[in-house]
């Protein structure tokens, strides 16, 4: 099983420490993620903090309309949420668990990234207290395609 299988893995079964600082050859390799977000949201930087815990180098960028933004990167209306990444060669829109962005990386499917549509409580950087709702993680393509990359 691929290192990356494995970490994803892990994290997904929440059984995984933060990899930060305790980086494996497979951490390094990852690709830096840059994230555009409003200036006054603040889950976006809880987001954030889910990502560089994890081993990711992450830079934030504010940009008061991100409409822009999430049309030059082909992010679907149905599953925007409040900021938008771009990590290698994908979009990961919204509230992404990292254990799917790596899986993501490792697996490489024709795609253009990954979404957790809105704003969902209890997804990485929506944390409150044990609150959590059920949520699916879209891998959306070209031409509309949607597929469910996981469910939380």
């Amino acid at each position: 099983m691929p290192k990356r299988m494995i970490i994803a893995a892990a994290l997904a079964l929440g059984t995984a420490l933060p990899l930060a600082g305790q980086a494996s050859e497979a951490l390094k390799s990852l690709p830096p993620v840059t994230v555009y977000k409003n200036p006054w949201c603040g889950c976006c930087g809880g987001w954030i903090e889910h990502m560089r815990e994890n081993g990711f180098e992450v830079t934030a960028r504010d940009v008061e309309d991100l409409e822009p933004v999430k049309a030059s990167m082909k992010v679907p209306e149905d599953v925007m949420s409040c900021h938008t990444a771009r990590i290698g060669d994908y979009v990961i829109e919204g509230h992404v668990p990292v254990a799917e962005v790596i899986r993501l990386l490792d697996e490489r499917p024709e795609a253009i990234g990954l979404a957790v549509p809105g704003m969902v409580v209890g997804s990485p950087g929506m944390e409150q207290g044990n609150a959590y709702e059920p949520y699916e993680v879209i891998l959306f393509g070209e031409g509309g395609s949607r597929e469910v990359f996981a469910r939380y």
